[in-house]
């Protein structure tokens, strides 16, 4: 699997872009602020629809401009797709495969499988469990289309029921309805309690010998699904928690109250783990997604590194370059001498300027 080319046209800063890239590693070197991070943002939402940074649509577009166009060429299993994304200033974005609009943003899903890292995803560990739920779920949703769409039901029903409990305190004859919600969340937040530890038991199987060789074998990392609820308590919890949800304004219990730990033996790393070791566990999760991904659909992921070397140190750099050898990489770096002094392998070197994109001769 590999991304061929991108086409932007007011996306960010850049008021047109044509870049095709090479199969193997692919450097975007310059300054920071120039566009680089910009060009990988691109690509993700041609694969997931969305933003890594989490912006909205109207946030991508270019300066003064009313709507963004992205096109990219991506190639899997022998086959060509063309992917069109249009995103509007104050409508929803239109997406196209192979020229056929899609309705379902969902159905975009599976094509192309992208795994982004960046200087963010070394706080995984150590921040909040939003951080643990959102690694899940963005790997979740790539490999599992049944998924997405029981997450994706599942927000929409646990925001209407939030909305509910806000409207109750000014009408308290619509609490009949609450009951309405309430089996619909029960019923999309078990499937996604169940799948959830089923993907955290595979991904423990991969991501502890990954630990094992970054720790030169000195360290056992172990991961423990922590759902807020079991699905088999799910209902019962609900109908016990209603006073206070209605007292509050807010679903206290479910799925997006989960949590993953992240143990090296009997030790908590958020808690009790080094800087060193938060960090060395943050990259063992990223190459386990890796691994996962092949294991799932055959194919390799496409990864994006988007200017995290400069993070780690030596012994970790070397760790996840071993881990990405015969996989289409785009890299961005405000300087190429790492890599010149790195035993690194570069196909492709862009220079990013100010919103342009040259190729140094």
């Amino acid at each position: 699997m590999i991304v061929k080319s991108v086409e932007l046209s007011d996306f960010r800063n850049y008021e047109y872009l044509d870049l095709s890239f090479d199969s193997g590693t692919n450097i975007l070197y310059g300054d920071n602020a120039q566009g680089k991070t910009n060009i990988l943002e691109a690509v993700y939402v041609s694969g997931t629809s969305k933003s890594h940074r989490g912006s909205r649509d109207k946030e991508m577009i270019r300066f003064d401009q009313k709507e963004s166009h992205i096109k990219t060429l991506v190639e899997k299993n022998g086959r060509e797709y063309q992917i069109d994304l249009h995103l509007k200033k104050n409508r929803s974005k239109g997406i196209a495969i192979d020229r056929i609009p899609i309705k379902k943003a969902s159905e975009l899903f599976g094509i192309l499988h992208i795994i982004f890292f960046s200087p963010e995803d070394l706080n995984i560990i150590k921040n909040g469990p939003a951080e643990r739920r959102r690694f899940i779920d963005t790997e979740l949703c790539q490999l599992d289309r049944i998924y997405l769409s029981d997450l994706t039901n599942y927000n929409k029903v646990l925001n209407q029921r939030n909305k509910l409990l806000k409207d109750l305190y000014f009408d308290s004859g619509l609490k009949d309805t609450l009951s309405v919600w309430d089996a619909q969340l029960i019923n999309y937040g078990k499937k996604i309690i169940q799948r959830r530890n089923k993907f955290i038991t595979e991904l423990n199987e991969v991501v502890y010998e990954i630990h094992k060789q970054i720790s030169g074998g000195k360290e056992e990392l172990f991961l423990t699904y922590e759902p807020n609820i079991e699905d088999i308590f799910f209902e019962d919890e609900l109908i016990r928690a209603k006073e206070k949800d209605m007292k509050f304004f807010q679903t206290s219990v479910g799925p997006h109250r989960d949590d993953m730990k992240i143990s090296i033996g009997d030790i908590d790393v958020r808690k009790y783990g080094s800087q060193g070791q938060q960090r060395s566990c943050a990259l063992s999760l990223k190459l386990s997604e890796i691994r996962l991904v092949e294991r799932t659909i055959h194919e390799k992921p496409v990864l994006l590194l988007d200017d995290v070397l400069s993070e780690l140190d030596h012994h970790r750099q070397n760790c996840l370059l071993d881990a990405i050898d015969n996989i289409q990489t785009i890299i961005t770096c405000t300087g190429l001498n790492d890599f010149v002094e790195n035993r690194f392998t570069v196909n492709k070197v862009f220079e990013v300027k100010n919103g342009r994109v040259y190729q140094p001769s």
